[in-house]
């Protein structure tokens, strides 16, 4: 009895934290598309626009593992208010600047590197509170929560900051999402935090801060099943960080900028649809299934994509494919959150994510290079493909993206098939120990 009350009350903060980090997530939101259109209107240069997501990610994921392992060794609650707190002082110093008629792209770039920098603490600080507040049972459910936050800023902040722009200007839009942080803020303060039980893993890897940082990785590489997961992820990632990219241009060259919105607004809601189902259901019994199962429909949806181009196939498609996205990241958050020791969750969430992330900067970087200079010619008229495949799928402007669709469709249907066969990934759940969560242990104020 006294445990349920605890794990009762450990949820009740896990659900005040994530609105918390709900309210901020939509003020971030309203700041990246406000800042984009700012940079593209002074600028009209689609590579310094491009630019602004590099230093958004890229810090990030370098800083991970000395983050990760700071995480470990901080209160995971201080962690986030950290986090939040730098992040909302780089976006208050943009607002200032931009007052003052003083803001330049550099400027930019510099402070969303520095913001990326303190966002390096937050992943793994929410991921390790999580599963300290959050029964076993219910890690799923709780996934599919935070992605609801997700889902929430990416189909509700361009529609309302394109709306604002017009009311508050740009400044007013990045002191709104300077208020949405200190809301988060005040969230954390006023919620517990249990530390973490100290195990065998945890002290295992004291040391130096570099050694800490490190450790991250020799825990993973010690677990062949969570290798063969973080394979599996860094090689979808890179499909899908191919997809993101070319998707604009596959829609645009048969159809317009109106309809291309509608279909990645049906994008949006097939993505808060997966959240909700995620957040209901909690994935199934057996969590590798759901991560194989959804990556199934992931890449069927992509295969069916690259066909003849009709804009309900493609809003279909990407209803099914964003769908998915939200029941394999959470099953997958659920079995890296109860395999790992509580203690190290910090670290080794942080060299998860770098490794998991790192096929995307590559991803961005080849897919207009291989669109243009490879698969387009390909299928243009007379192309070396229009009388075999181009008789199927067509040939022309955007034919030879379909047909990179279809390869990635086949990319990801070829590695769910592999991680089948692996049977370290397979039986991961079975072979790994269950670490207890959400226990009563000592609580941080």
């Amino acid at each position: 009895m006294v445990m349920k009350i605890v794990a009762a009350r450990g949820f009740r903060a896990f659900l005040l934290i994530w609105f918390g980090q709900l309210i901020s997530l939509m003020g971030s939101g309203l700041t990246g598309f406000a800042l984009g259109v700012w940079v593209y209107q002074r600028t009209g240069s689609v590579t310094q626009f491009a630019l602004i997501s590099l230093f958004t990610a890229l810090p990030g994921i370098v800083f991970s593992p000395i983050a990760g392992a700071l995480v470990d060794r901080w209160d995971r609650r201080q962690a986030m208010i950290l986090s939040d707190l730098g992040a909302g002082l780089c976006t208050l110093s943009m607002a200032l600047l931009l007052l003052a008629g003083r803001l330049e792209v550099w400027h930019i770039y510099l402070a969303m590197a520095i913001s990326s920098t303190f966002s390096a603490f937050q992943w793994p600080a929410y991921s390790a509170a999580t599963t300290l507040l959050v029964p076993q049972e219910h890690l799923g459910r709780a996934s599919g929560l935070v992605q609801i936050g997700e889902a929430a800023a990416q189909i509700l902040s361009p529609t309302l900051a394109g709306v604002l722009i017009g009311i508050i200007r740009v400044h007013g839009i990045m002191l709104v999402d300077f208020a949405t942080l200190l809301f988060a803020v005040l969230t954390l303060l006023v919620s517990r935090v249990p530390r973490p039980a100290r195990t065998a893993e945890g002290k295992a890897g004291e040391g130096s801060l570099l050694r800490e940082a490190i450790y991250g990785w020799e825990y993973i590489r010690a677990r062949p099943g969570l290798i063969g997961l973080l394979l599996f992820f860094a090689m979808t990632n890179f499909a899908t960080g191919i997809v993101q990219v070319l998707f604009t241009p596959l829609v645009l060259s048969f159809a317009t900028a109106a309809v291309l919105g509608l279909i990645m607004s049906t994008g949006g809601l097939g993505f808060l649809a997966g959240s909700l189902t995620m957040s209901v259901w909690g994935g199934p019994k057996r969590r590798i299934y759901g991560i194989l199962a959804a990556n199934l429909l992931m890449g069927a949806a992509l295969f069916i994509a690259g066909f003849p181009p009709r804009a309900w196939i493609l809003a279909a498609g990407a209803f099914l494919f964003f769908f998915s996205m939200p029941i394999t990241n959470g099953c997958s958050q659920a079995i890296w959150q109860s395999k790992t020791a509580p203690d190290v969750q910090g670290r080794v969430f942080a060299v998860r994510r770098m490794i998991a992330w790192s096929s995307l900067p590559l991803a961005y970087l080849i897919a207009g290079p291989l669109a243009d200079h490879v698969f387009e010619p390909l299928l243009a008229e007379g192309g070396p493909l229009a009388n075999t495949v181009g008789q199927i799928i067509g040939v022309g402007t955007g034919r030879g993206i379909g047909f990179l669709y279809i390869v990635l469709g086949c990319v990801i249907l070829m590695a769910v098939l592999a991680a089948f066969l692996y049977p370290r990934l397979r039986q991961v759940e079975l072979e790994l120990p269950n670490y207890v969560t959400a226990e009563p242990a000592s609580a941080a104020k």
